[in-house]
Formats: C-alpha cells, sequence, structure tokens
C-alpha cells in the first residue's frame, strides 16, 4: 500500500494553539479516492464563509473525519506543544476508519499505533492535511462564538480567544473566565491583578464531532 494512497492517507492539523481561552482542536481527515469538492486548501487562505462550504462538503463527502481537542485546564496542565499532541492523538483515534499513514502539520506527530510523517506546511501541499485545517478552524470558531454567549463580556465571538487590544482590555477589566489559560502569562498577570482564580475549568474531556 502506497503512502499517498487516498483511502488509507489520513491528514492532520490544529486550530487554537495561540489563544488565551478555548481549547486547542485538532482535525484528521481521509478524503478517499472519490472525493470531488476542489475548493480545499489552508484555511487561512480560505474567507469564513468559504471555509463553512468546505467544511460541509469534508463532513458529507470524505471518507473518514474526527475532531479531538484538549481542554484549557489540559493546556495548563501539560503545556500547550503536549495538549495539542493530545488533542491530534485523540483526532485520529475517533476516525470511523483506520488510516495506513499520516501526515501532521507541523514538525512533531503524536504516538499512534499506525506509521506517520510531520512535515511543515502540509496544509498547503497535502490536500487531507489541507482538509483537516478546515475542520478544525471552523470546529472551534463555532465553538467559541458559542461561548461568546456564556461569557459576553470578553467578546470571543469577535478574536476567538487570541489576545487582540479587545481582548487584552477585557481581560484587564474582568479577570479571566474559566476557560482562559492560566499558563499563559497575560491570564496568569490579570488573574493575579484581580486576585481570581488561579487555574483554569476542570473540565478535560475532548470536544466531539456533532
Amino acid at each position: 500500500m502506497s503512502q499517498k494512497d487516498p483511502s488509507h492517507l489520513a491528514g492532520v492539523d490544529e486550530a487554537g494553539r495561540g489563544p488565551l481561552a478555548g481549547p486547542v482542536v485538532a482535525a484528521a481527515v481521509i478524503l478517499g479516492p472519490d472525493f470531488q469538492y476542489e475548493s480545499i486548501k489552508d484555511s487561512k487562505r480560505l474567507s469564513a464563509r468559504n471555509r463553512e462550504k468546505a467544511s460541509r462538503a469534508i463532513r458529507e463527502d470524505a471518507l473518514a473525519w474526527s475532531i479531538g481537542a484538549a481542554s484549557p485546564f489540559e493546556i495548563d496542565r501539560w503545556n500547550i506543544h503536549q495538549a495539542t499532541l493530545v488533542a491530534m492523538r485523540r483526532a485520529v483515534l475517533g476516525l470511523r476508519r483506520a488510516p495506513g499513514f499520516v501526515v501532521v502539520d507541523g514538525s512533531f506527530t503524536p504516538q499512534l499505533p499506525w506509521p506517520g510523517a510531520a512535515q511543515p506546511r502540509a496544509d498547503a501541499t497535502e490536500r487531507p492535511v489541507s482538509a483537516a485545517s478546515i475542520l478544525a478552524k471552523v470546529f472551534r470558531d463555532r465553538y467559541m462564538v458559542d461561548l461568546d454567549e456564556k461569557y459576553p463580556e470578553y467578546g470571543f465571538r469577535h478574536h476567538k480567544g487570541y489576545p487582540t487590544p479587545v481582548h487584552l482590555h477585557a481581560l484587564e477589566r474582568c479577570g479571566p473566565c474559566a476557560e482562559h489559560r492560566f499558563s499563559f502569562r497575560p491570564v496568569r498577570n490579570a488573574s493575579l491583578s484581580k486576585g481570581g482564580p488561579q487555574s483554569s475549568s476542570g473540565i478535560g474531556s475532548a470536544a466531539q464531532p456533532s
């Protein structure tokens, strides 16, 4: 079996390493030889509308796909690098079809029972990885929009947890919430200045596809 066989090649990518709040999310995708949707590219090169369209096509027509995540609590417990690998492992293990080979965007691969390789910028060169980047980005963005309804004072629906001036100002004004990553310096500093909690939410389960 060729490593490039589309029936067995899984692509993996993540979204959300840099934000100060919310989970880090990973996706794994096996497109399969019959996948026809053409507009599959690195999620950062697509508009939000086109990402949504591509995400829908991947979910409907890909041979297999799965979402995994690591919570803010897990990020604080393990660090963002290890938590990202955990999210990736959860995504791959959640595939309904066992991959023959796994290509991961970046420089590191999670521990898996199948062969694989890390490939920097694979989200721009490998269609299954591009598809995974789209699923991870769309899933996480939706999660942060939902989180905005629970914590409207932070503006999560607009910045998705990234350290924008608006988000940093909200942290200074309100202090962090349970969805913030307390191991990240701006959150830790805001917590200390407000005398608030020193750890994130204890919820450690991964987000699952709905």
